[in-house]
């Protein structure tokens, strides 16, 4: 009996040294994973890696590892100079592949998502407009609201208004909505559905250019390629899948 008790205590300690020297191979991958990840893909800031899975150290050997989950931070937006941040930018690549020499390494899926909150669509938004949620049946055809003062608009894109459309208008608040169209995996594109008339001749027409604008999502990696957009009560959702997807270059 004594000797069993040795046996168990013996292979608890032995499985705690396996445990933490498994931890330690997984940490160390994971920082030079994010190192190689940040280079390869040309990205500004060195991404967040959790390589899934247990025990790692047999999956090496196997050279395949089950999941992997890419956290991206300092990816941007900009329309017209105006630059605001993009969040929880996410990637759950399945089945990744490790060459021989480990020096690259392919997935058979990636999944990618990321979301611009309205607070930041709303400072890539030409002066004066305000970008917003326009409740779940316009949300299903991936349209926001978008709002602001008529005249502020008008002049803040450096259209002259008369005196006597400038007194027609008022304070009057234009309202909005534009679908939200995903281009090239990179380009958001916003086009009004619905505008509201405006005195003057042309004066519809020069608010269209105003409220019609592109976002240039800059900083993503190639390996993450965006085909869908969501409009949320949180803000614009993207989301893309790809297959055999090259890590490392």
């Amino acid at each position: 009996m004594r000797a069993l008790r040795i046996l168990l205590i013996v292979a608890v300690v032995l499985g705690g040294i396996f445990v933490a020297a498994d931890r330690i191979a997984v940490n160390m991958a994971e920082s030079q994973a994010a190192d190689k990840i940040k280079t390869s893909q040309g990205l500004s800031s060195t991404p967040e890696i959790s390589i899934k899975g247990f025990p790692f150290l047999t999956q090496v050997m196997g050279k395949e590892l089950d999941e992997v989950d890419v956290s991206l931070a300092g990816i941007t937006a900009t329309a017209d100079g105006r630059s605001v941040n993009v969040t929880e930018v996410e990637a759950q690549l399945r089945a990744v592949r490790i060459n021989s020499s480990f020096s690259s390494a392919v997935a058979d899926q990636a999944d990618g998502s990321a979301r611009i909150s309205y607070a930041d669509l709303t400072k890539a938004a030409p002066e004066g407009a305000t970008v917003s949620y326009a409740g779940a049946e316009r949300a299903a055809k991936g349209q926001v609201k978008v709002t602001g003062p008529a005249v502020e608009l008008l002049e803040g894109a450096g259209i002259p208004v008369p005196g006597s459309i400038k007194e027609e208008l008022g304070d009057s608040t234009i309202d909005a909505y534009s679908t939200v169209v995903l281009r090239d995996g990179s380009t958001v594109q916003l086009k009004a559905v619905t505008l509201p008339k405006l005195p003057g001749p042309g004066m519809e027409d020069r608010l269209r250019e105003i409220v019609d604008y592109d976002l240039e999502i800059a900083g993503m990696p190639s390996s993450v390629k965006l085909d869908k957009v969501e409009a949320t009560d949180a803000g614009l959702r993207f989301s893309g899948t790809g297959q055999n997807v090259s890590l490392t270059s």
